[in-house]
C-alpha cells in the first residue's frame, strides 16, 4: 500500500506543471509525451526481466531495492530546472525518467507477486483495495504538485514526495514476509502465446495507454479552453483519480466473489471506457460544446469504468496461467506480474506519445477520440472471446453428457451371450 500510495504520487505529480515547465526548457509537445512515455518503455524492459528472475532475486529485496531507487531519482528530478535549456535538460529528464521507471518496475512487480502469494483466494480484492492507494496517489499528486509549485517552486514537490517513498522503506522492511521458491520450468512465451492472455494483454495496453494519453495533453487543453491556473488542473485530475480509487474495491469485491461476472466487467468497462474519451473533447462530430464540468463528469465516469475493466484483468490472467498447466508457485506469479506490468507499460509509452503528436496534428478533441478507439476494440474483441470461450464450453459439456448417456445405457443392456 506504501508503494502504490508513494510510487503513484510521484509519478502523478508532473501532470498539472511539467509539461509547461518543459515548454519553457524547449522542448516541444511531442518531446514531452517522450519524457513521460520513455518512463513506461524502460519499465515494460524492467518488468520483463525481473518477472522472469523474481525468484533468483527474491522478491522482498527486489521490492525495498526498487522503492529506494525510484525514491532517490524523484529527488534529483527536482533539481533538474538548475539545467541550461535545450538538449542538456531534455537528455536529463530522459536519464532520471528511465533509471526511476527501473526501480518502479521492480517494486511494482515483486509487489503484485507478494500479495498474490499471501492471498491467494481472494486477488482481485486486495488488488482492488491496494487501487484505493494508487488512486489516493493520483488523487493527492497533481493537485499538491500544483500547490507546492505555486507556493514554493519547481524543486519542493519532487524533494518531499522523494523523501516520503525513503521514508517508507524501513516500514516494509519490518512487515513483508519473505516467500522461498524454486526457478519454475515455464517461459513467458509460453505465456503470452495463450490465445486467451494476449487478448487480456491487449485490454491492458489499451487501458494503460489511456492513462497515458492524459497525462501530457488534458493539462495543456484545460489551461487554454478554460484558462484555469495550475492548482485547479491538479483538481481538475481529482476526478479520474478519486473516483477510480472509490470503485476499485467494490470491483475487486464483486470479482473475487462472483468470478463469473468478472469477464463481463471487464467488457463493459472497456466499452464505457471508450465512451467517456468520445466526450472528453467532445469529439466534433457530436457537437457538443466542451464546457469544464462535462469534461469533470466524464473523468470521474472514466474512473470508475477504468476500475471495472483494471481489476478483473489479473486474476484473469492467474486464472487462464493456471488452466493451462502453470504451477501455483511465485515463479508463476512472478511471470504473471512481470507480463501484466510489461504490458501496461507498453500502453503507457504509447499513450503519451501518440497522443502529444496527435494533439499537435489534429487538436485534443480529435485525438481523444482517436484514443478511445483502442478501448472499444479490444471491449469488443474480449466481449467475441468470452462468447466463443462459453459456446465452445457449452458444446464439450454436452458432448461429454451425451457421452455419459450412452455408456450408461450399454451397461444396462443385456450382454449377448
Amino acid at each position: 500500500a506504501s508503494m502504490n500510495l508513494g510510487c503513484m504520487m510521484t509519478y502523478s505529480i508532473l501532470g498539472p506543471f511539467f509539461p509547461k515547465e518543459a515548454e519553457k526548457k524547449g522542448a516541444s509537445n511531442t518531446m514531452i509525451g517522450m519524457i513521460f512515455g520513455c518512463y513506461a518503455l524502460f519499465e515494460l524492459l524492467a518488468s520483463l526481466v525481473f518477472g522472469k528472475y523474481l525468484v533468483h532475486i527474491g522478491a522482498k529485496f527486489m521490492f525495498i531495492a526498487g522503492m529506494f531507487v525510484s525514491g532517490g531519482v524523484t529527488i534529483l528530478f527536482g533539481v533538474l530546472d538548475q539545467l541550461p535549456e535545450g538538449p542538456i535538460f531534455i537528455a536529463m529528464c530522459f536519464l532520471v525518467r528511465i533509471v526511476d521507471a527501473i526501480g518502479f518496475g521492480a517494486a511494482i512487480t515483486a509487489s503484485s507477486s507478494i500479495l498474490a502469494k499471501a492471498f491467494p483466494n481472494n486477488v482481485a480484492t486486495v488488488m482492488g483495495s491496494l487501487e484505493v492507494f494508487s488512486g489516493l496517489g493520483l488523487v493527492a499528486g497533481p493537485p499538491l504538485g500544483g500547490l507546492l509549485y505555486q507556493s514554493f517552486g519547481y524543486e519542493v514537490p519532487f524533494i518531499f514526495l522523494g523523501c516520503i517513498v525513503l521514508l517508507m522503506i524501513p516500514l516494509n522492511l519490518y512487515i513483508l514476509p519473505s516467500y522461498e521458491s524454486d526457478p519454475g520450468k515455464q517461459s513467458f512465451w509460453k505465456l503470452v502465446t495463450l490465445p486467451k492472455m494476449g487478448l487480456l494483454a491487449f485490454v491492458i495496453i489499451s487501458l494503460s495507454s489511456c492513462f497515458g494519453f492524459l497525462d501530457p495533453t488534458l493539462s495543456l487543453f484545460v489551461m487554454e479552453k478554460f484558462s484555469l491556473s495550475t492548482g485547479y488542473v491538479g483538481l481538475v485530475f481529482l476526478g479520474l483519480s478519486l473516483s477510480y480509487a472509490i470503485s476499485s474495491p467494490l470491483f475487486g469485491l464483486l470479482s473475487d466473489k462472483m468470478p463469473t461476472l468478472r469477464k463481463w466487467l471487464l467488457v463493459f468497462g472497456n466499452l464505457i471506457t471508450a465512451g467517456c474519451y468520445m466526450l472528453l473533447g467532445p469529439v466534433p462530430l457530436l457537437h457538443i460544446k466542451s464546457q469544464l464540468w462535462l469534461l469533470v463528469l466524464v473523468l470521474v465516469v472514466n474512473g470508475i469504468s477504468a476500475g471495472m475493466s483494471i481489476i478483473p484483468t489479473f486474476p484473469e490472467m492467474l486464472s487462464c496461467a493456471y488452466a493451462n498447466g502453470f504451477e501455483d508457485s511465485i515463479s508463476t506469479l512472478g511471470l504473471v506480474s512481470g507480463l501484466f506490468g510489461a504490458m501496461w507499460s507498453v500502453g503507457a509509452f504509447m499513450g503519451p506519445i501518440l497522443g502529444g503528436f496527435l494533439c499537435e496534428k489534429i487538436g485534443f478533441e480529435w485525438a481523444a477520440a482517436m484514443q478511445g478507439l483502442w478501448t472499444l476494440l479490444s471491449g469488443v474483441s474480449m466481449a467475441l472471446f468470452y462468447l466463443w470461450e462459453d459456446s465452445t464450453a457449452r458444446r464439450r459439456s454436452k458432448a461429454q453428457n451425451s457421452l455419459g448417456t450412452e455408456e450408461e445405457r450399454a451397461a444396462l443392456l443385456p450382454n449377448d451371450t
